[in-house]
């Protein structure tokens, strides 16, 4: 069976929530899953849960730290972060955050090559656009995809080399979100 590419991209809720939802559905069919979560930690209720079930290697690439280029935030912002961020040029992640991610980018070119059906790089977008992944990692990675592979990717800010190889692009586009209203993220709805 010919695999293809999707990508969940967009400002809204529910990018990683629908690549999750096609892993339950693939092992419910007898399929490999792989989910490499890029700039997440184990700090999600849903790893708990994946970790567990047969069928599915779930990898995650921590956040050492919080990051932002140059010009993202304001003065007031960065001093609010305090010691927890760091900001840099745009073109030029930290070096043990950029390696870290390339360590993924390897997890994520042993599983398209290897004996997974479906291959999930959730928030790889993001690190596209963090320059901690770049356009010659995701060629890369596409080059050693076997073709029956199905290839997700997700996060806000798809490039552009992404979405061209795309077979599949979904957009979440947030309409209202209670996060605008000050409330944070909710063990087990949204962490």
């Amino acid at each position: 069976m010919k695999g293809y590419i999707q990508v969940y991209t967009g400002d809204g809720k529910g990018k990683t929530t629908a690549a999750i939802g096609l892993a339950i559905r693939a092992i419910g069919a007898g399929k490999k899953v792989c989910i490499i979560q890029f700039m997440k930690s184990l700090a999600y209720s849903e790893q708990k849960v994946l970790q567990s079930l047969d069928g599915i290697t779930l990898i995650t690439l921590g956040k050492p730290y919080f990051i932002a280029k140059e010009g993202m935030l304001t003065e007031e912002e960065i001093k609010a972060w305090g010691d927890k961020l760091v900001v840099y040029p745009a073109g030029h992640p930290p070096k043990e955050y950029r390696d870290m991610i390339r360590k993924g980018i390897d997890d994520a070119i042993g599983a398209v090559s290897g004996p997974y059906d479906v291959v999930i790089l959730d928030e790889y977008n993001m690190a596209c656009w963090y320059d901690l992944a770049t356009e010659e990692d995701t060629k890369e990675i596409l080059a050693a995809r076997r073709p029956e592979v199905e290839l997700v990717f997700t996060g806000r800010n798809a490039p552009s080399y992404i979405l061209d190889a795309a077979d599949l692009i979904t957009e979440m586009k947030k309409i209202r979100h209670y996060y605008d209203k000050g409330v944070m993220g909710r063990e087990g709805i949204e962490d």
